[in-house]
Order: C-alpha cells, then structure tokens, then sequence
C-alpha cells in the first residue's frame, strides 16, 4: 500500500455513515427534465421521476422521440466571394500576444479560425511568463460577451466618436484653462508606449496626472519592496534549485506576488534527495497550503506571531516559541537553498526579505517584477483633489472604484465635484452610470500594445480579430486628444516607431512573431535593508480578536474583472469544489459553536446556514457560510472579485467584499458574525456527485523516506489475483481479446499527482477546445454539470489502524470513518484530474445497444453521437464516472442564456468540434481533433511525429507539467518513460478496465511514518 490513510470527499461523509448508499441511491437515478410537458418547475426540481413513471405517463412512443438525439437544426452559410489571403478554411492561424487585463499577464499564443480567436494556448518561448492560468484560457470569451457597451455614450445616449471627443476636448481645453487636473486613472499598465504617449499628452496638457488604481492593489507587498530594495516593484522568485519553502498566509501558487510560482515550483518537487520540502503556516485553506507537505493552521495573529519568532530565532538569536524554533532549524539546516514568503501586511513582506536576505536565498534573483504600479500615497492624494474640486476631467481607463473601494459610495458622491467623468470601460457599470462621456474600452484580443512585464523582458500585444464593437482602447483616445477633433488614430504606426527603441536590433515583424522578447527594459533589486525593529511592533501590535478575517482571490475570479465570464463562474474552486458562489469559510469547531450548518437535502444538495458579516462597523448582510476543513478556529476567510453591479447577468453572482478590504491589509481583526434569519443558502457543489463505493487508494500517496528507501513492492505493489494457475498480476488475467495496437501511434496521458496544484486550468483548457456548455447553477445543483475534466478533491487524515487491515476484518468504509483522529481539523489534501481513461478494455463499449461508443485504433475511447439514443447504459457501467448526459439543447436555449444563446457568444465555438445536441452521451475525446491535426500534418511533410508535438487541450495547458500526453509506439517517448516510472498505477486496476491514462503515486516530503 502506498499509505495507510483513508480519503473522503467531504465532512459530510465522516458526519453520516449512511451517506455513501444514500450517495449510491442517488448517482444513478432515472429522473427525466420534463418541465416542458408537467409545467410545474418548481415541483420538477423538488421531486423525482422514475423512467418507469415517466413511460406510463406519456406513452413508449413519445418518450422514445422526446429521449432520441434529435437532428441539429440546418443554418445556411454564404462562402467566401473573395477569400482572404491568410485564412485557408479548415485550417487555423496562431498569433503570438500578450493577454493583459490589469491584472492577469501571460504571452499567448492566440488560436483563430475564419478570423475568430477560439482559443488561448501559452508561449512556450516566454517560459514562465508563458504560462496561462484558468482566467488566461477564460479569456477568449470575454471578448464575445454580449453584455458589453457596444457604442460610444453621451449623457447615457449613444453618439458618435466625432461628439463624444468634441465634448472631452472641450472639457480639457477648459480644465487646463482654469488650472484644474486632468487625471487619467489607470490600473496598473507597466507599458513603455503608452508611458510615452501620456508624456506626450501632458506636453500638451501640462495639468495632466496619472494615477493608478487596482481594486487588487498588492501595496503592502510595493511598500515593503520600496523599504528593502529601495526599489517599488516586485521581487522575481525561482524556486527550481531551493530544497524549502516556508510561507506564512502567502498564496504563492495563486496570485501572491503578481505572478505564479508553479513552474518552477513543480521542478523543485520532482521526487529524489533534494525534493523540495514545502511548510505553509496560514488561516484560510488556500491553495498553496493545499500543496503543503506540512500545513500549520492558526489565526492571523498567531501567524504573525509565529512569524515574529521565525525572525527572532534567524536574525535576532533565539525563540522560545516550539512552533517557530522547529522551522527556524530547518531553515537554517538548508541555508541558501531556503526561502520564505509571507503576506498579509507591509511588515509580514518586511520581514520575510530580511529573513532571505539572512539565508542567501537563491530563489531571490534580483530581477524586479513590474506588473504592479499601485501607490496607496497617491491614490489617497488623488481623492483629495477630487474632494477639493481640484479636477476638471478625470478619465478612468477600466476601473471602477464605486465597485472596488472601500469608500466607493463616497467616491461616487464625491464625483460630482468632477466638471467631466469620461469612463473607458466595457460594461454599464457604476463608474459609467456615473460618467457624462462613455468610451467602449476595446478587449485585449482586438487591441495593439506593449508590456514590460520584468527586468529584460518586453511583450508585445496584437489584434487577433477587428473590433467587434464601435470600441477604442485608451491609447487610440490620447492620440485624437492630442492631435484633435477628426484625427484617425494609428496606434500600431505609433507602437513600431516606439518598440524600435527597445527591441536592441529586433525586427518589429520578427518581435510581432516572437510575441515575447528580450528588451532593454532595466530595473534590478538588491537588499537595502529595511526596519525591522518597527515590523516586528507593528505585528505584535496586530489586534487578536475572537474572529479575524482573511481576504483572498479565487483561481477563478482573480480581482474580479472578469465576473461575467460564464467559464470562470462555473469553474468548481479547487478547496471547496463549489461553482457559482463566493462565501464566508469557517472551521468546524467554530461552525459548532456559533450554530451554523451545512447540511445534504434529500437530493444530496448541500445547503448553508446565512450570516451578516461585521467588519470595523462595516456590515455585510446575507453571506452565505461554508465549513472548511483545515480553517484555522477564530479565524473566517472571504473572497474578492464577487458581487458586481451592472457588469452583465452573470457577474452579480456572490456578495461584494471589497468594502471589507482597506487597499492594504489582507487580514483584518474586530471581526463579528450574526444568523441573518435568511433561508439557507443553496451551494453548487460537485464533489459529492459520485462516490467512492466502498474503494480506497483513488489517490495513492506516499512518504519521500519510504520512496527512496523501501522496496517499490511494499508502497505501490501491483495488485493480483488468485486464478487456476497460481497467482497472476492484474494485467494477465483477461476476459478480453486484446486491441492490436501496434501499427501507428497509441495515446496515453500521463498524470503526476505530485505535480499536479488544482488550478484548473485544464479545465477551462477544456471546454473551450472541445465547446463544453454552461449550464448554470441550478443545473449543477442537480448534478448535471457538462465538464469533461474534473479534478477531484481527496481529503485525508491519519487512522488508528491500516484500512486494508480494517477491511480484511470486515470493517466497510463509514466504520473506519469512526476511528478517524479528527480528520475534518486539519486534513491532508490530494488534487486528482479525472477524464475519460480510454480503457483498452472499457465496460461502456459492452453495453451500449447501439455501438454509439466504440475502441479507437489509436487508443482512445470514441462517440458516435448521432448514433448515441441516450440509454445512459455506458455512464452506468463507467467505474470512473466520467461520462456527462445531455439533458437539455444547450445552445439557443434561452434557459441556458450564456455564450451559447446568441450568435456573438457562440463565435467561440471551435468548428473541429461538434456542439452536441439533447439526448447524447458525451465525454473526453482525447481531443481527437488535435491528435489528427497533428498526425495529417506530419503525413503531409512526410516525416515522424517528433516526441512533444502530440498534444490535448489539458496538457498543453498545463504549467507544471502534470499531465504529460503521447505515444506508446514511440519507444523513445516521454510517455512511454513515464509509464514505466515506479511511482505509476492505474485508477481502479482491480476492475481490469486497462486505461491508456495512468497516475503517479503523490510524494509528501516529511519525515512521519504515516504520510
């Protein structure tokens, strides 16, 4: 066995031992959607309907046609009269850009088809600044949102360019006639052109100011950088030769430092000698901490105490403290190769840098990250002119702080004193309520530009696609108030004159192809010092209080600038697995005191008791609670980015928590919570959809001693099994005939649960590849998600006996739960991708009656959908539970009115791929369409596939290399050396399914018996 530990899904399962059969009763139930024929919705969504019922209701013969796949509906198209040069049907064009929103950088390479960008995919060539999260891939449909502005607005009319920039010249020949700021309020946009072009502007207006605002504003992290480096900008990290990582409340696997350390972070975890060990001390279960090999809960105040004595025991000589001396000599044990991270407040970071500065750190590489520009002094200084009515016209190029600050009501009252509030912006929201001259702002994919994400690298942004929309981005508006009313802006002329200044003898078309290049961007950090003596007072001076609270950012969510994006909204958070929500996370311990529950419904939905939330006198009402295993007691954890007003249908999901966030601390005390007397909340969880039927070792772990020192046979032994000729190993024992698959490729998918983090951003890999639906939230409360790709959650905590030795004994499953030593407190996590295991010997070809589903030649399992009848045998008889079922028609359904229920929102849509209609099965592909792409490719040229040109939608969006796809025919493949790894095991081998994906057993580094 590769440990000794049990996994559970959720605290649910530990609470009732009868939930597994009510779970099994449950995951395979008849019910039938007909709202249509009974008209009662709400009685259809509260009770069932058995196949049985349903057939006597309505007769054989009607059901048999409601349930048929039904025939799309048949939609003309016009060809071409004259084809574009650079646009061969069929065939799809890549452009290298930048993806840049103000929050969220990565240099991409863009997928269009017709002209349509379909996909994100990253650029390798950027390395780490190539990688693209979750809200990188969502991004392509932001840019279909039909929710946008789609036209210039006066005094909240549409008007034309020419008037609305009569009008804004008008005011700027005014505001500088009577010595009043122009102010262009910007988020963070570290572009050298568009510096330049404001300098320009100022010239001509010499009252003009940039100011920058984030609603996400990383000043805590800019402050302290500022006081130790002598530097306001980020420090850049590589983890890749550090063997231990001590974090206290910082995400570093999220959106800690403005950029993500998965990368290198998932090189250094590889398993062997020097494996990095990773140690996260902190309140809220992130993310990072998820990963943890050992994971410290406490309060915001015990962190930064503990904290504190790290400090003392490194730089100041000595602690008493347990906890912190433990961590301090390990620290000091690995000296250089050591480094910690921290966050929460500027004296958390202060005293981080000092501590590496001590270590010698080599993950600090003295290279400045300059996505961030936010000033906290001079935002406040800008508020004072606003307050005074010291500016005459204020441009606010997408933000929005009514939304984002902590004041936004007084923000928004104190705009009045503004002569004229011109909102750049893409969606009717408050800032562009509020403004008299309304801009559409132009997406990224339709906009040309340049960023100098860090020290020597330069990135340059290009239109994939005309705009869509009468939109224009910010710098296309300086150039025409510069140069006056009637001028047509050129921005890219104005881009190449200026990129030639810093590409050092690149071509500007060669750096457009590149998309990410060196350039003389400078700026280096080294250790200045910095007060220590006043960051240690300042978090001692941190006020304990009963409950404290940690405000964070989702993988999905981000800051929230993309809350109308259906993707990210039905995205399930990696920790609770819940979709469409943000909420108040609390522990068990302090969910019992205060009577608060989470509890099933007879439909296995989870419900949640409703709170009002009090911060410093700041009330928020009706926020929902989940209870969070591994929460620290005292402590309560919200995210940001949620709730939005007027930003479309979707972005308004979840309650609003910026008015909590200061625009500096991310931990806050005087925190008090009340019952609001509200109904429960109802939750859109996914991780309770299937069950574990009584199985164990789903996600093996195992200790890095035991991997290095013990015989492969004793932690990750093959299975077997007892047959008339003795002992054989799983892989003999056949009651099938087997697939020749030895002429041409066959595909396997290679899965490393050690480096795989939970971002998913496969996911959204995913479904846009392969056109998965949303369904909303009502639909995954019922169990009827789309997604092909699930990662699922494994807690795990410590038993009193071995669970096969407790099976042998006759003990099922919730037994064993019962002898569990606290296993909701503080669990281990594992994060599991699971998709469609094209079993060599799947058990849904068998069943099918109508051979809808079928064995590929190259390995994969495949769907015939116009065959499919929608029995459902193939999901029933599927042991990994990865099948889907279409309910509904999800495209031009007004039920479903997201992307897919207007013509701008299906332009995402990949052509390659067929949007499947109601009544089919469908699931994984192995995104056939790619392989085959990739397979007609090489035929054409007459040449070998090449090892790392076969790719899934899943692998090639993977940043820490998790997931590893290829060919087992090729002999000198990385898939074929992964397969023969000896941390290797396939899900469920004692079925005898034979899947072309495989696993590879988790590696804790910590020194316990039991992992």
């Amino acid at each position: 066995m590769a440990s000794n530990k049990i996994q559970f899904r959720s605290i649910h399962e530990l609470k009732d031992q009868s939930l597994n059969a009510k779970l099994a009763q449950k995951e395979f139930q008849n019910e039938i959607p007909v709202d249509e024929f009974l008209g009662d919705a709400e009685k259809m969504n509260n009770s069932g309907t058995s196949r049985r019922d349903f057939l006597k209701l309505l007769g054989f013969s009607t059901a048999a046609v409601t349930l048929a796949a039904c025939e799309a509906p048949v939609i003309k198209t016009i060809p071409y009269v004259v084809k574009p040069h650079s646009i061969i049907p069929g065939i799809p064009n890549y452009y290298a850009s930048t993806y840049f929103d103000g929050f969220d950088f990565a240099s991409v390479l863009v997928k269009t088809r017709e002209g349509r960008p379909i996909k994100i995919e990253p650029n390798k060539t950027a390395n780490d600044l190539g990688k693209t999260n979750a809200r990188a891939q969502a991004s392509v449909l932001s840019l279909y949102d039909n929710d946008k502005i789609k036209q210039p607005k006066l005094d909240g009319k549409d008007e034309t360019f020419d008037k609305v920039d009569a009008v804004v010249l008008e005011a700027l020949t005014k505001a500088q006639a009577e010595n009043k700021k122009i102010v262009v309020l910007s988020h963070s946009y570290p572009s050298p052109t568009f510096k330049k072009l404001f300098g320009e502007f100022k010239t001509k207006y010499p009252n003009a100011e940039l100011v920058t605002y984030d609603a996400y504003t990383y000043a805590a992290a800019l402050d302290a950088a500022q006081e130790v480096f002598g530097n306001r900008a980020l420090p850049v990290y590589d983890l890749s030769a550090t063997e231990l990582v001590v974090s206290f409340q910082a995400d570093f696997l999220g959106d800690y430092n403005a950029n993500s350390l998965e990368t290198s972070y998932a090189a250094a975890r590889k398993p062997g000698a020097n494996m990095l060990r990773h140690i996260q001390v902190e309140s809220n279960m992130s993310l990072t901490g998820a990963n943890a090999d050992t994971r410290i809960k406490q309060k915001p105040s015990a962190v930064n105490k503990t904290l504190v004595e790290v400090y003392n025991a490194i730089v100041g000589g000595g602690t008493s403290d347990k906890v912190a001396s433990e961590i301090a000599k390990e620290l000091q044990a690995k000296g250089n190769k050591a480094v910690v991270f921290a966050d929460g407040s500027k004296a958390s970071y202060v005293l981080a840098h000092l501590i590496n500065q001590k270590l010698g750190s080599v993950a600090f590489t003295g290279k400045a990250n300059l996505l961030k520009e936010y000033d906290n002094a001079r935002f406040n200084e800008f508020l004072t002119w606003v307050n005074a009515g010291q500016v005459g016209v204020l441009v606010a190029n997408n933000v929005n702080p009514i939304y984002s600050h902590a004041k936004g009501a007084e923000f928004k009252k104190s705009l009045s004193k503004v002569g004229t509030v011109v909102a750049v912006t893409d969606k009717k929201n408050e800032i562009a309520q509020a403004a008299k001259v309304v801009i559409p702002a132009a997406h990224w994919l339709e906009s040309w530009g340049d960023i100098a994400p860090q020290t020597g690298a330069y990135s340059l942004m290009q239109p994939s696609i005309q705009k869509i929309f009468k939109s224009r981005q910010i710098e296309e508006s300086l150039l025409v108030w510069i140069n006056g009313k009637g001028f047509t802006p050129n921005y890219y002329e104005y881009l190449k004159a200026n990129a030639a200044t810093i590409l050092n003898g690149t071509s500007f078309n060669q750096a457009l192809y590149n998309g990410f290049n060196a350039g003389n961007i400078t700026g280096t950090l080294s250790y200045r010092g910095g007060d220590a003596a006043k960051a240690v007072s300042e978090l001692q001076g941190f006020k304990a209080s009963k409950l404290e609270l940690v405000l964070y950012t989702t993988t999905a969510m981000g800051d929230g600038t993309q809350a109308n994006n259906p993707w990210l909204q039905e995205l399930p958070d990696p920790i609770t697995r819940m979709a469409w929500d943000n909420y108040l996370t609390i522990s068990p311990a302090d969910a019992k005191e205060f009577g608060i529950e989470n509890e099933l419904n007879a439909r296995m939905q989870l419900d949640g008791t409703v709170v009002n939330l009090t911060v410093n006198g700041v009330k928020l009402e009706n926020v929902p609670v989940f209870i969070q295993p591994g929460q620290a007691e005292g402590s309560v954890g919200l995210a940001l980015g949620y709730g939005k007003k007027d930003s479309g249908k979707v972005a308004e999901t979840g309650v609003n928590a910026y008015p909590l966030f200061d625009g500096y601390n991310t931990v806050v005390s005087n925190v008090s919570i009340e019952k609001s007397g509200a109904d429960d909340h109802e939750f859109a969880g996914v991780q309770l959809q299937n069950t574990l039927m009584g199985r164990y070792e789903i996600a093996k772990e195992v200790t890095l001693d035991t991997y290095l020192n013990e015989d492969v046979n004793k932690w990750n032994k093959p299975l077997t099994m007892e047959t008339l000729q003795g002992t054989l190993p799983m892989g003999k024992v056949d009651l099938w005939d087997a697939f020749d698959d030895t002429d041409g490729p066959h595909f396997n998918l290679s899965v490393d649960l050690n480096s795989c983090i939970g971002c998913g951003a496969c996911i959204i890999a995913c479904q846009a590849e392969n056109n998965v639906p949303v369904v909303g939230k009502e639909e995954v409360r019922m169990s009827r998600d789309m997604a092909w790709l699930r990662i699922d959650r494994y807690y795990s905590a410590k038993e009193k006996i071995e669970v096969k030795e407790g099976l042998d004994k006759g003990l099922n499953v919730p037994n064993l739960y019962d002898i569990l030593i606290e296993p909701n407190e503080s669990p281990d996590v594992i994060f599991q991708p699971v998709m469609c295991q094209h079993c060599n010997h799947a058990p849904c070809e068998t069943v099918c009656p109508v051979a809808a589903t079928s064995h590929g030649k190259q390995g994969q399992n495949q769907m015939a959908y116009n065959r499919c009848i929608g029995t459902r045998y193939c999901a029933n008889n599927c042991p990994y539970k990865v099948r889907r079922f279409n309910w509904f028609t999800y495209n031009l359904n007004d039920k479903f009115d997201f992307n897919m229920n207007n013509d701008l929102g299906r332009m995402v849509l990949n052509p390659d791929v067929v949007v499947r209609t109601r009544g089919v099965m469908e699931k994984c592909s192995m995104c056939i369409q790619m392989t085959q792409a990739t397979i007609l490719e090489a035929k054409k040229e007459g040449r070998r596939i090449e090892d790392g040109e076969l790719k899934t939608a899943c692998s090639q969006a993977c940043s820490t290399g998790a997931l590893k796809f290829g060919d087992m025919n090729d002999k000198s493949s990385e898939v074929r050396a992964l397969f023969n790894d000896k941390r290797k095991y396939v899900l469920l081998e004692e079925v005898g399914t034979k899947p072309n994906v495989f696993y590879h057993t988790k590696v804790r580094n910590r020194k316990e018996n039991n992992v």
